[in-house]
């Protein structure tokens, strides 16, 4: 059974990015008196340049699910095609596919990302791209060994010998038994993805264009949050990633659980 709470988590956050402009008390780039305590009209008060907190809580939810989502769409994709045709064709394919997989794994992944968004221009697309282009092998060796099991069953068996192409049983046929594996890896690789940004984000590494959680405790920490004790500033974009974390890493699970009494 699906976990409730994480799922209720999920679908919270999505409604509060999709309909930021609506409920944000305040467009998050408008400024106030800075370092006001939490108010009346301020609920988590303003930061250092005057902006609202809680605007820009709203709205930065936008950015790091615009990341965790998009780079995890890039990489299961990625590793759902890469896993169907190594694990289907197997022999010099498999070979080339599992080749080019290990060569991405022994990359460090997160330098590499740091680097690029170093001497790059820091954008939220460019993190998204590189995020998704590196974390797509674990979903592929996944995906490969569940082919492997797949392609040796009865009815693609039977589909072979009826003269179907291998397009039509590779995503008529295999793909839908792969579904249950992919699920799991792709509310995992959302989390991954989230993290990474928040991290990129508090190393001032971010883009500066979008308000983010990451940046948000970035600037806490750097422009007094910390030293003046305004805990409301930097711990409530902390909680938004923890609390999102847990629910897509929890609905991961569950999915896996799910998978497992189906498979008994």
């Amino acid at each position: 059974m699906l976990n409730r709470f994480g799922l209720v988590l999920v679908v919270l956050f999505v409604l509060i990015a999709i309909l930021a402009d609506i409920i944000s008390p305040h467009d998050p780039w408008d400024r106030f008196e800075p370092y006001e305590k939490p108010n009346r009209n301020h609920i988590l008060g303003t930061n250092d340049i005057g902006n609202d907190i809680l605007s820009e809580l709203i709205h930065g939810s936008r950015a790091s699910l615009i990341v965790g989502i998009g780079a995890a769409i890039i990489a299961t994709l990625l590793g759902l095609l890469v896993g169907l045709f190594s694990g289907y064709f197997k022999g010099a394919l498999d070979e080339i596919f599992m080749g080019i997989t290990d060569i991405f794994l022994m990359i460090p992944r997160i330098p590499l990302i740091i680097m690029l968004a170093a001497f790059l221009k820091s954008s939220i697309w460019l993190i998204m791209l590189a995020l998704g282009l590196l974390w797509w092998t674990s979903t592929a060796r996944v995906v490969r060994s569940r082919t492997l099991q797949v392609r040796e069953m009865d009815y693609v068996a039977s589909a072979k010998c009826l003269g179907f192409k291998n397009r039509h049983i590779i995503f008529s046929d295999i793909l839908p038994n792969i579904f249950p594996v992919v699920v799991p890896k792709f509310m995992l690789t959302v989390a991954t993805a989230m993290i990474s940004e928040a991290s990129l984000s508090f190393l001032g590494l971010g883009d500066p264009s979008m308000k983010s959680w990451g940046l948000m405790i970035n600037f806490a920490l750097i422009k007094g949050g910390l030293v003046n004790e305004m805990w409301w500033w930097y711990l409530s974009p902390g909680l938004c990633i923890i609390l999102f974390v847990y629910s897509i890493v929890s609905l991961g699970f569950s999915f896996e659980e799910r998978k497992k009494v189906n498979l008994r």
